[in-house]
This record gives C-alpha cells, structure tokens and sequence, in this order.
C-alpha cells in the first residue's frame, strides 16, 4: 500500500515526517519520497536525470522507496525557497539552484564565477568534493544526494546583437545569482537577477534586453521560441559564468530510512553520480539544446580570443569580491579559491 504525504500539511515539520516514514517503513509499507523542482515535467532535467535517478531507486529498493515527482513548483512557492522546503520537510527531495537564496551559499558559489568551468563533468566533480571538504557547513539540514553545475552560462537576444565588450554598456540582462550580476556589472551591462522560468514573458515585455543561460536552459522554458541572436565565447573555453545545483534530501528523512534504503541512497549519490549529471545530461545534450535556435534561423557569435581575454580582464574584480565575501564569514577565501581551480584542473584533465 503506498503512503500518502498529501493529506498532510505543506508546512510539516521534518521531524513528524521523518517518524511517519519510520512507522510505514516498520509496517512494510512503501515509501514514497516528495521530490519537488522549479522546471516543467518535460524538461531535460527532470526526464534525463531526476526520473532516471528515481527509476533507480524504485529498481534497487524492488519498490520498496519510490519518488513522487512535483514539477514546476507544485507543492507551492518561488525556486528561492526550494531549499528551505527540503530542510523543513515540506518536500523529502529537492533540485534547485541554492544560490537563488542569495548570502547563503558563498563558499559553494566559487563555481559560478566567470571563466572557471571548461565543462559540466569536471565542473560538477570539483563542486561535490569542494562541498564535502570545505563547505558542508552551508547544507545544515539538507543531505546533499548529489551536486551540479551546467555546461557554463552565454547571452541570448530577441533584437539586439552586441558582439563586443563596449555593445555591452547599459544593456539589461537577466542573471541567474548574485555572482553572474557581478560579472555582468563589471562589463558595463544592467544585471536584472531572476530565476529561469520568468526569462522568457521579461523577455517578451522588454525588461531585459538578453539573457544570460545555459543552453540546457533554452528548450525547458522555450527560450528558443524568441531568441534570434547568441552572443558566446571561443569554442571550448570556460563560459562567463555558471550555477550551483543541488540535490539534496531532507536530513530527517535520510536518517530515518532504513539500513538497507539508506544504503540504496548512499550508493547513488556522490561524485560519481555529479560527474555523471554533468556529463550526460549536460556536455552530451549540447548539441541538442541548440538544435531548434539553429532551425529557426538564429545567429550564433562566437568571440575571438582577443574579445575574450578583454572579457576576462574587465571582471577579474569579480574573484576579489568572491574572496573578500568569504573572508568577511571567517574563511580563506584566496585558499579556497585556490583549492577550488586545483579540482577543475584535476578533473579538466580527465575530460
């Protein structure tokens, strides 16, 4: 008999639940895990890596602990909020960037500076170790499962076509954190901060002018439909930016599970597990991403290597003030910062 969580109610507290999944788990029944994330049903995201990773589950538990997915904030709420969701039991399982709660997550938020990740699969490596050996402190209350980040950030446009640093100045464009803002501040443009499913109606109605996106991003909210000019970096260089991802379970359910679920849990999480969403739902699908903006006739920029290393000079104050925020909490930041290019040439180098 599967166990219903809708009866109760959105705010209860992690720790009620985490004794009713005790007393189904004892009675044998099944446990069903609430996993709740901003982007449709349909997206690459939740088809390629949370279904798949809960099909897992269900195999290896033979039924035993299943998921029950909520798309597009159907337990209620803004993308801001997902995390405090997991750690107040609202949802069992979360996927949300932790960054769109912006002060709360510095340390982890070293992988969305600029320049900085060649890839999703190193990128999303480096992030789990980092996490677990320096940062861990920012999760309390949130198991993390895995962690990501994508193939790295470039702007779309409906109208215009800025193709240099100074086509730039005083154009709005959407960010996704408080360092992507950052970056685009330090080239001279407006950074408007706003989670991904508000781009393309701010788009349309001409609040910003572009977007700053991963290509993953571009078909999940149709951006494809409307966007008509890509302004990116040199092949294979490390974007202008990125975003932490997190999946991470409520800390009460996780400690509740039986040994043998836990186990289950434990074996798909991890840095493996990161690398592989890195990988295969990110590097591989690049190609795919892209392929309705090219059939709609958009114009692809790709910068010379002198335009790019013109980028890079404009924003190297965006580190700075990365470290100084970490200093500012009692961390090293130069170390950190340090330590955190150490993984990604370490796992750039496997790639």
């Amino acid at each position: 008999m599967k166990t219903s969580y809708r009866a109760f109610s959105r705010r209860l507290l992690g720790g009620v639940a985490a004794g009713l999944l005790l007393t189904a788990a004892a009675h044998g029944e099944q446990i069903v895990l609430k996993v709740h994330h901003f982007l449709p049903a349909t997206s690459n995201a939740q088809v390629n890596m949370i279904q798949p990773w809960c099909n897992k589950i269900a195999k290896e538990s033979q039924d035993r602990m299943v998921c029950q997915i909520y798309p597009a904030m159907q337990l209620g709420g803004t993308p801001a909020q997902l995390f405090d969701q997991a750690r107040d039991g609202v949802a069992d399982i979360v996927w949300t960037l932790p960054t769109y709660a912006a002060g709360r997550f510095t340390k982890s938020a070293v992988y969305e500076l600029p320049w900085l990740v060649p890839n999703a699969e190193a990128g999303s490596r480096a992030l789990w170790e980092f996490t677990q050996k320096y940062a861990l402190d920012e999760y309390k209350g949130v198991h993390p499962i895995f962690m990501h980040t994508h193939g790295g950030t470039l702007m779309h446009f409906v109208s215009k076509q800025p193709r240099t640093l100074a086509d730039m100045k005083g154009l709005k464009i959407r960010s996704a954190n408080r360092v992507n803002s950052q970056m685009l501040d330090a080239i001279g443009a407006v950074p408007v901060q706003m989670p991904l499913p508000a781009v393309p109606d701010s788009l349309a109605k001409g609040v910003v002018d572009g977007a700053a996106v991963p290509w993953e991003g571009v078909p999940a909210i149709k951006l494809d439909e409307i966007s008509r000019y890509h302004l990116d970096v040199p092949q294979g260089k490390p974007r202008m930016g990125n975003s932490i991802f997190l999946f991470g379970m409520n800390q009460a359910r996780y400690d509740s599970l039986p040994a043998d679920l836990k186990k289950i849990i434990d074996d798909n999480s991890g840095a493996d597990v990161s690398a592989w969403a890195g990988r295969t739902v990110f590097d591989e699908r690049e190609a795919e991403f892209m392929k309705t903006s090219k059939e709609n006739g958009s114009v692809f920029h790709y910068m010379d290597e002198a335009e790019y290393q013109n980028w890079v000079a404009a924003t190297q104050g965006v580190r700075d003030l990365w470290i100084q925020a970490v200093d500012k909490k009692g961390g090293q930041g130069a170390d950190l910062y340090a330590a955190a290019r150490n993984l990604i040439k370490q796992y750039a180098t496997r790639h």
